[in-house]
């Protein structure tokens, strides 16, 4: 195969980021089905020093300091997230690279005979379009024989198709609702499915959380006998400076001070930075070789685009993929808090199953100036969908067919000390950082 062949290969099988509200059973997400395709190829999971992270909000920033840090510290690392911006090379990398066309359709080639054996089995239903995609990954990194893989969930935890590694390090991040049809319709339920990633005696990481899931978190690590270092509680930050492009900030932990500068936006990236120095530490509790200078290096080195993230200047373009209603209410926050504008206008898309009244509601709080559009994604909320929403809570807005017309109409009636927010969905994100990107070209 080339590489389009492996991708449309690996696409055509069942997808469940395009399909909205599948059952989060044992019987679609079945991880007997992993086990058996990774076992003749070598079991590859088991082969690095991992970093599994879970969470609603904040798993890939989260993962890309630590990512950082550790090629900071020479270690060859491996990263995987979801989903992608542009490509799906871009959710395997290895020390910041993405995995080439040749390599991903090699791989697939590889894999195929095995995944069309097993599911000629169906012992345990067919493997699904992600499965595959991480046995890619994890055979990928094993092939390049990295010291450390550090992953991130799909979805949920308990029952993802990552959930068959071992992990020396288990990290929670930020928990809110989102899936609910699928994960549960409390914060509780929801965070028993994401602490289904902790394992017997492992390190476990939590980002500050809600109480009930907190709670929950808790009584799981108490249950596998697992150590529990919480953010907020055992590491604490103060921010220090700030501009459009960087924060810096002072975290304490009971191993030492650090003075650290990231190179993204958002309070809650703060959030973020003090649970992957827990993470770190706990590496360094477990014979990695990290200094001080590695995670500053790390941290200031770190890219994660489509969060907070600014494109364009006079006016202000800032995209961010916020796509639930906590997200939102925390990106409006941060909206006002860092940028001062004449005048706000959101474009805003998302996808069918998300809160999108939530969304409505705290964007409301900000601005009346509102584009809806939609992206190109199979799961794409339609557009009269989200012009009902609006109109529910006295909006009326514009309507634009994609998020290329959205922007060319937008841009043309705003003036030089506006600010354009694309928000709602990272799909949008992605084809308003690639509108941007083919304008400069």
């Amino acid at each position: 195969m080339n590489y389009q062949q492996s991708e449309e290969y690996i696409l055509s099988f069942t997808d469940y980021e395009k399909i909205p509200g599948i059952a989060y059973t044992a019987a679609n997400y079945d991880l007997r089905r992993m086990e058996k395709l990774l076992q003749p190829l070598g079991n590859p999971h088991l082969g690095a020093k991992t970093v599994h992270i879970a969470g609603t909000k904040g798993k890939g920033s989260t993962a890309a300091m630590i990512s950082q840090t550790l090629t900071s510290a020479g270690y060859k690392t491996g990263l995987f997230t979801s989903p992608h911006l542009h490509t799906l090379r871009e959710r395997l990398r290895i020390n910041g690279n993405m995995i080439s066309e040749n390599d991903f359709a090699a791989l697939v080639t590889e894999i195929e005979p095995v995944v069309e054996s097993i599911n000629k089995q169906t012992d345990f239903g067919e493997l699904t379009t992600f499965e595959i995609l991480t046995a890619v990954v994890f055979a990928y990194f094993k092939r390049n024989r990295v010291d450390f893989q550090v992953l991130e969930v799909g979805l949920g935890g308990r029952l993802d198709a990552t959930n068959v590694v071992k992990p020396d390090v288990c990290i929670i991040t930020s928990l809110s609702l989102d899936h609910t049809e699928i994960l549960g319709n409390s914060v509780a339920k929801i965070a028993a499915e994401k602490a289904g990633i902790i394992k017997p005696g492992s390190i476990v990481v939590s980002a500050p959380q809600v109480d009930e899931a907190a709670q929950v978190i808790r009584k799981v690590c108490h249950r596998q006998g697992a150590i529990l270092i919480e953010a907020g509680k055992d590491i604490t930050w103060r921010k220090t400076s700030m501009d459009l492009h960087r924060q810096t900030l002072t975290m304490k932990s009971k191993k030492g001070a650090y003075d650290l500068s990231i190179p993204l936006l958002g309070d809650y990236q703060l959030e973020n930075a003090a649970t992957a120095l827990a993470a770190i530490e706990a590496l360094v509790s477990l014979g990695a070789n990290i200094s001080s200078q590695n995670i500053s290096q790390g941290f200031g080195q770190v890219k994660w685009p489509g969060r907070l993230q600014v494109l364009a200047d006079q006016p202000l373009v800032v995209v961010d993929g916020a796509h639930n209603a906590y997200s939102m209410k925390k990106l409006v926050g941060n909206i006002k808090k860092y940028f001062s504008y004449r005048r706000c206008f959101v474009i805003f898309g998302t996808s069918c199953d998300k809160d999108i009244s939530g969304m409505v509601r705290e964007l409301k709080r900000l601005s009346s100036d509102i584009v809806v559009t939609s992206s190109s994604h199979p799961r794409a909320a339609s557009i009269s969908s989200l012009i009902e929403t609006f109109n529910k809570l006295g909006i009326k807005p514009v309507k634009k067919d994609n998020v290329a017309a959205a922007l060319s109409q937008t841009l043309a009636s705003t003036k030089n000390t506006d600010l354009i927010l694309i928000t709602g969905s990272l799909f949008v994100v992605g084809e308003a950082i690639s509108y941007f990107g083919q304008k400069q070209s």
